[in-house]
């Protein structure tokens, strides 16, 4: 193992538990790339911002989205859900509809460590035009595209940027690796690529 490597998994190793800054996070991302691809300074020139903060990293959502529509007047089920219930559209600018939402996934793939549970925030920048951005905790072990949720609570349609920033992820660290992770308990998620459906 090439020096910078271990010395980095050794400082990551001997991280007290807590909030993971921007060296830290740029560390794990160069020693087990549990952020790739990586954008190791901020990017803004006429950009919602992504890459790297001071204490989290600015994702960007990829150019896949699945728009909710009820053309069907189908029953939103979370046991069996529809695919018939959504348009998908390949495209730098996606339009959600008044009171609907949006599927998309970041561009980034995410290995998390054993040690290390990620939250998710919105951008202010999307929250103030009224769209909110959710999607669960990543837990330790887990690995795959994180699949997005954008709602527009407006009542005008309401636009979202390919490749540009949309959500900050903060990486805590905990005091020990868990016993049973995300991938241990072999996760239903585990390893989803592309924009993923619930699935029971």
């Amino acid at each position: 193992m090439p020096l910078r490597e271990k010395q980095a998994r050794d400082a990551a190793q001997d991280t007290p538990p807590g909030i993971l800054a921007d060296h830290q996070i740029r560390d794990l991302a160069g020693v087990s790339g549990m952020i790739a691809p990586f954008v190791e300074k901020q990017q803004r020139a006429g950009n919602i911002s992504y890459g790297l903060s001071s204490y989290g990293y600015d994702a960007r959502c990829s150019d896949e989205f699945m728009i909710f529509t009820n053309v069907d007047n189908a029953v939103v089920d979370p046991k069996n859900f529809s695919q018939q219930s959504f348009v998908e559209r390949k495209t730098d600018v996606c339009v959600i509809p008044p009171n609907s939402f949006v599927l998309t996934r970041t561009v980034e793939y995410f290995r998390i460590p054993e040690d290390v549970l990620v939250i998710c925030l919105g951008k202010s920048t999307y929250a103030r035009c009224g769209l909110i951005v959710n999607v669960t905790p990543l837990e330790p072990g887990w690995e795959g595209h994180v699949t997005l949720e954008i709602s527009n609570t407006t009542p005008l349609p309401a636009k979202v940027y390919a490749n540009e920033g949309v959500a900050q992820f903060l990486f805590f660290k905990g005091s020990s690796p868990c016993e049973v992770s995300y991938a241990d308990r072999a996760g239903k998620y585990m390893g989803q690529r592309g924009v993923t459906l619930p699935k029971l």
